[in-house]
């Protein structure tokens, strides 16, 4: 059975197999689903005890999941991201912050794309990414294969879906369409997923 690497940084969803010549040693690896959801507070869920919300998908894959529970924030979303893309302390990477050349990921930080890549897996990226839309900062020059994201830091800045080459002429508040788009990426590279659906709570939030 191929293994899977997928991770998800809140509208960014990246997967990994590994590549043919590491099959022979797959089965003894696991599949890897990372998950991190964009200005989300930890009290916004009702697993973690909201008394209004109520987000029963996303109660069930904390319940499913490993979780990890002594990783620090910093107080934006790029610097998060990074330090999670990295292991590294945010302000050391380069992005210590959102906006004016504050996001790019340093060329010298090791990514969680590039560690799969070394160990053998394929690996692709969905989503936001907001560490850089230019050469050598995108994901695909830091060890994603397969890349669906829209540029800066919300969908229409910097670029959006609608210019990424999978989306042509698919509406970009279309959330169906997208949907369909992402499982069929990911049902090319995986073999494995039918439908991508979006919890109502997430569209909801947006």
């Amino acid at each position: 059975m191929m293994n899977k690497a997928l991770i998800l940084l809140a509208m960014l969803v990246a997967a990994a197999t590994p590549d043919a010549s590491a099959a022979a040693s797959s089965d003894a690896r696991p599949n890897v689903v990372l998950i991190m959801t964009d200005d989300q507070g930890y009290g916004d869920l009702s697993c973690h005890g909201n008394p209004v919300l109520k987000t029963p998908n996303l109660d069930r894959l904390y319940n499913e999941s490993v979780r990890l529970t002594d990783y620090h924030v910093a107080p934006t979303c790029t610097p998060t991201r990074a330090a999670l893309m990295t292991g590294h302390w945010s302000n050391r990477t380069g992005a210590w912050h959102t906006t004016l050349g504050r996001s790019l990921l340093r060329e010298d930080e090791i990514t969680l794309g590039q560690i799969f890549n070394e160990a053998g897996y394929a690996t692709a990226m969905f989503g936001k990414w907001h560490l850089g839309d230019n050469y050598p900062f995108r994901p695909e020059d830091r060890g994603f294969g397969e890349v669906m994201r829209h540029g800066g830091g919300t969908i229409g800045e910097g670029g959006h879906l609608a210019l990424d080459p999978h989306m042509k002429n698919v509406p970009i508040d279309d959330e169906d369409e997208i949907a369909g788009v992402i499982a069929g990426l990911m049902k090319e590279n995986f073999g494995a997923v039918d439908r991508v659906e979006v919890p109502k709570e997430v569209a909801m939030s947006r």
